[in-house]
C-alpha cells in the first residue's frame, strides 16, 4: 500500500469510551473562533483539527500526530519517523496565543518502544492544549453537520456512510467544499484504519479532520491520500483505538459533545445557515 500524508509544508475495548462532560461556557456555535476544522499550524506545516477534547479541566483540540512529523510527505510509520517533540508551540487559528502540544502518538509509541507493525502504521492522533484565555472563544460542534454525538469504532462494512469537515487552505477560503460525505471502502490494519471515498477528496492540508458515523458519532482522523491500491482515497485512523491507547500511555481527556444536533444532510451542511 502506497500512502502520503495530508499536512501542507510551508504553508473491543472501544466500549469503555465516552464523551467527555460538557463545558459549562462553550462559546455560541454560530460565532466561536475555534471549533473542529479550523486549521492548525506546525512550524509552517498547515492541518486541520479534528474534535474539541477536555479532561474536564483543560480544553484541547485534536490534529494528525504527523503533523509535527519531521520526515518529509512519505514518512507515514509512526514508530520510525522522525517528530516534533511534546511541548512543541502550535499556531491554532482563532486563537491569541499559541496552543501547545501536549501529546502526540508518534512520540509516544517511539518512547515505548511500540512494535505491533498496524499500530505503528495507523495511530496518528494529537492534542494540542488551548490557553486559558482562549478556551471562552471555543465550541465543540462540527461546523454544518453538528455533533459529535459519541465515540464509536468507525464502520467497518463497505458503503457505510460517513461525514467531514476538511478546510485546507488550499481550497482558498471556498467554504462550500470543506463538508464532505462519504463511503468506507475497506478497513485496513486490522481494524486500525479505514478507505474512505469522498465525494471530494481531502487534499494537502485536510490532515486531522475528524470524521462522523451516520449517528453522528466521532470515528475517524483524517491521515493520509491513497497512492495504490485505491488511488485518491483517504486513510482514516479510527479513533476510537487512538483515544484508547492515548488512555493508556499518556493523556485522559475526551472528545467533548457537540452543542449542535446532527444533522446528516450535506446539503444542509454546504448551504449553511
Amino acid at each position: 500500500m502506497n500512502q502520503l500524508k495530508l499536512c501542507v509544508a510551508g504553508a473491543s475495548v472501544l466500549a469503555a469510551l465516552v464523551l467527555a462532560p460538557a463545558a459549562s461556557a462553550w462559546a455560541p456555535a454560530a460565532t466561536a473562533a475555534i471549533h473542529p476544522g479550523v486549521q492548525t499550524f506546525t512550524q509552517g506545516a498547515q492541518c486541520t483539527s479534528n474534535f474539541v477534547f477536555t479532561n474536564g479541566a483543560t480544553v484541547y483540540i485534536g490534529q494528525a500526530a504527523h503533523c509535527s512529523g519531521t520526515g518529509g510527505n512519505t514518512a507515514t510509520d509512526g514508530c520510525s519517523s522522525g517528530t516534533l517533540p511534546v511541548g512543541t508551540k502550535i499556531d491554532v487559528t482563532g486563537a491569541s496565543v499559541q496552543g501547545t502540544m501536549v501529546y502526540n502518538s508518534w512520540a509516544t509509541m517511539q518512547s515505548k518502544g511500540e512494535t505491533n507493525p498496524d499500530t505503528c502504521a495507523f495511530n496518528d492522533l494529537a492534542l494540542v492544549q488551548l490557553d486559558p484565555s482562549d478556551v471562552a472563544k471555543v465550541n465543540p460542534s462540527v461546523p454544518g453537520f453538528g455533533g459529535p454525538t459519541g465515540v464509536a469504532e468507525a464502520p467497518t462494512n463497505a458503503g457505510a456512510t460517513v461525514y467531514s469537515y476538511g478546510n485546507s487552505e488550499l481550497r482558498g477560503g471556498v467554504s462550500q467544499t470543506s463538508p464532505k460525505q462519504g463511503v468506507v471502502v475497506q478497513q485496513q490494519g486490522n481494524g486500525w484504519s479505514r478507505d474512505v471515498y469522498t465525494a471530494t477528496p481531502g487534499i494537502p492540508g485536510d490532515s486531522g479532520s475528524g470524521f462522523l458515523d451516520s449517528n453522528g458519532n466521532a470515528i475517524g482522523v483524517l491521515s493520509t491520500v491513497q497512492i495504490a491500491p485505491l488511488a485518491a482515497s483517504n486513510g482514516v485512523g479510527d479513533l476510537a483505538r487512538e483515544i484508547t491507547y492515548m488512555h493508556t500511555n499518556a493523556n485522559a481527556a475526551n472528545v467533548a459533545p457537540g452543542t449542535q444536533p446532527f444533522n446528516p444532510s450535506i446539503v444542509a451542511a454546504i448551504l449553511g445557515p
